[in-house]
């Protein structure tokens, strides 16, 4: 039951309460202003001096989650007593568009010795006023059912022909086409260095999803999770996940199956399916901290028989001494297991190396061709960031 105000007081100060709940609002400066000015002059009508004016913007729920609306209680009540006060609000849907949570409110506002009112609806005690104002309230709360309703329906409906509709992955950012509305589109350097990653994962450069993640860690553009530079293992886990990268797009929770989207991806989809594979497998490889050093064959060099890159390990001896090698890891092989020493793989590379080495004119053209084309690739980039940004 609500605490009842006394009527025969006319309270002469009033607080004004303004409530957005769309991000989009508070961006393009909608709502907040207009309902300010209208409670203004609704205050100016009836003869009440506005104190203060407390607003929360891109909030919903109940009275916990506004910042604003606690600030008001917390006024109001340090004034209970003191003087009678008046909360005007511009219409009832301000205060909240939940029943529950608008009688939760309208009690708060009263037990602090204060009473609501507003332009749009005569606010009561009597039970004809209490109907109508449960009434709107319903109202209020089934529009805003619906908006919810028809939006899900309309993000299903674009997720089905194949664009995402929820934020942008790393490495892709969102770009306004004409007839399409917004799509996704290259991030770049983010877009290169999940593909790298990606990648080496697919192909075994990169053994474990450890290496996955020291991978990401040290490449300065790449968003880091905490503050010591590290990435959480799950934010690599969803990245090994996500058939965005490959240009597809699957809902489950919408019933939207597996399909091609419509925009590009940063692998190619047997890459995304052979990724799948081996975490399906559950493989992991070992990953050392100095295995680069030790093995900087490891992952790139396959096995002659089936072809599986090869992996690497410190033998001990019965003497006590340890001896490097690379062996074959996939069982079934008939190389499984069987260890090569890595003196004799690693003179081999050298020796294949310097067999295909190019004359130093060639290698000259190439560096030059191959800082022509990062030069343009960071001007494309550029390019589109200014876009992006300008849109």
């Amino acid at each position: 039951m609500r605490p009842n105000v006394n009527q025969k007081l006319h309270p002469a100060n009033a607080v004004i309460y303004a409530r957005v709940s769309s991000t989009a609002q508070v961006r393009k400066g909608q709502g907040l202003g207009s309902q300010e000015t209208r409670c203004r002059e609704f205050a100016r009508m009836k003869g009440y001096e506005v104190d203060r004016v407390f607003a929360d913007e891109a909030i919903s729920g109940g009275i916990t989650t506004r910042p604003g609306m606690q600030s008001m209680l917390t006024y109001l009540g340090m004034h209970s007593g003191k003087c009678s006060f008046v909360v005007i609000i511009d219409d009832i849907s301000r205060l909240a568009r939940d029943i529950k949570a608008h009688l939760e409110l309208r009690d708060a506002i009263a037990s602090v010795g204060a009473r609501l009112e507003s332009p749009s609806i005569e606010f009561g005690e009597d039970s004809d006023s209490i109907l109508v104002e449960n009434l709107l309230a319903s109202v209020s709360q089934h529009q805003r059912q619906k908006n919810a309703e028809q939006t899900k329906n309309r993000m299903r409906a674009r997720a089905m022909n194949g664009y995402w509709v929820f934020g942008a992955p790393r490495g892709h950012a969102y770009l306004h086409k004409p007839g399409q509305g917004k799509i996704l589109v290259r991030d770049e350097p983010l877009a290169s260095i999940i593909t790298n990653a990606l990648e080496g994962f697919a192909s075994g450069r990169f053994g474990s999803q450890v290496e996955v993640k020291r991978f990401l860690e040290r490449q300065p553009d790449y968003p880091k999770d905490l503050p010591n530079g590290e990435i959480r293992n799950q934010r690599v886990a969803e990245l090994l996940a996500q058939p965005l990268y490959a240009g597809y797009l699957e809902l489950p929770r919408w019933g939207v199956t597996f399909r091609k989207a419509q925009h590009e991806g940063l692998i190619s989809l047997a890459t995304f399916e052979k990724i799948q594979e081996l975490l399906r497998s559950g493989a992991k490889a070992p990953a050392r901290k100095d295995i680069r050093s030790d093995f900087p064959l490891r992952g790139l060099v396959v096995c002659s028989d089936c072809e599986t890159p090869l992996t690497a390990c410190w033998s001990t001896s019965k003497t006590g001494d340890k001896h490097p090698y690379y062996l074959c890891p996939k069982k079934g092989c008939a190389s499984y297991r069987k260890s090569v020493r890595r003196t004799d793989l690693e003179g081999d590379f050298d020796a294949l190396i310097a067999g295909i080495a190019p004359a130093p004119q060639t290698f000259e053209r190439f560096v030059e061709e191959l800082d022509a084309l990062a030069k343009g690739a960071t001007a494309d980039s550029e390019n589109v960031r200014a876009e992006i940004r300008a849109r």
